[in-house]
């Protein structure tokens, strides 16, 4: 995928689920841009909506309303045929367990081989991707061993193999270091930013500040909508289409009534308290 062109893109994403105990607002118009060939993580506490983000990009599930696209197809409006044929084409999954990613009693080469057949990989070529992506993650000696044989971060990084064979525009993954020490997570995450700089973009939803400080860029999810971005160091507010800004926590706390004073400059917006 070219890296001008962002692998994923949602605009005004909304998604409610009904419960007999009434609704729930997961998402409330969020507007977010994955850009192609970077890592990306999505933060945020529990239940501000990142699981349910995490499945939209995933094309495991529909937004109520507002856009998404991955690798410029429209989420919205496919049958379900074309979903499932969009996920086995052009997106890869990690689960959180390493368990969860991997069958007993399947070698790391494969796995790696059945995610290639699953992908419509030519045979000649799955061989000499398996290879490459063994050795760029670290696991070439572990190539013909099971899963039960191999550490907690080898299994990750073949999962994180066997999800980008055959050259998905987006790998997802859902906490991929929760069960990982601080050692093995730093190898992991080094492991998946050489990933990204073959082409792979990733994103990851996480509540590991390791893994956040590893990302090229971090949305950063409250209450179903984007806080902020932070990218290169900085940290972003973000404006969507209708012009609505989220501000940081700390500069919330100052506008107790919900209403500012805007002074437009020619170099700056400025948000002061009414007095």
């Amino acid at each position: 995928m070219r890296h001008d062109v962002p692998a994923a893109v949602c605009e005004g994403l909304v998604r409610i689920y009904w419960s007999p105990s009434g609704e729930a607002h997961a998402l409330k118009g969020v507007d977010a841009v994955i850009p192609a060939g970077r890592l990306t993580a999505i933060t945020g506490p529990s239940g501000s909506g990142k699981s349910s983000l995490l499945r939209i990009l995933a094309a495991q599930d529909r937004p109520t309303a507002g856009r998404a696209e991955v690798a410029g197809q429209p989420l919205t409006g496919l049958s379900a045929h074309r979903l499932r044929a969009l996920r086995r084409r052009s997106i890869g999954y990690v689960f959180p367990r390493p368990p969860q990613n991997l069958l007993a009693h399947l070698t790391g080469r494969e796995h790696l081989a059945l995610a290639a057949r699953f992908r419509g990989v030519p045979r000649a070529e799955a061989a000499s991707q398996a290879d490459r992506l063994m050795e760029l993650l670290g696991i070439a000696e572990r190539a013909d061993h099971l899963p039960g044989q191999l550490s907690g971060g080898e299994q990750q990084r073949l999962a994180f193999a066997q999800a980008v064979i055959g050259r998905p525009a987006l790998v997802v993954a859902d906490e991929p270091t929760s069960e990982l020490d601080s050692r093995t997570a730093a190898d992991l995450l080094a492991a998946v930013r050489e990933l990204t700089r073959t082409g792979t973009t990733v994103v990851m939803a996480t509540h590991d500040a390791q893994a956040a400080a590893a990302a090229d860029q971090v949305i950063h999810l409250r209450s179903g909508a984007v806080a902020h971005e932070e990218v290169g160091g900085r940290r972003l507010a973000v404006i969507d289409g209708d012009g609505r800004i989220q501000l940081p926590e700390e500069a919330l706390a100052r506008f107790t009534a919900r209403r500012v004073l805007v002074d437009v400059t020619d170099d700056a917006v400025v948000l002061r308290e009414p007095t």
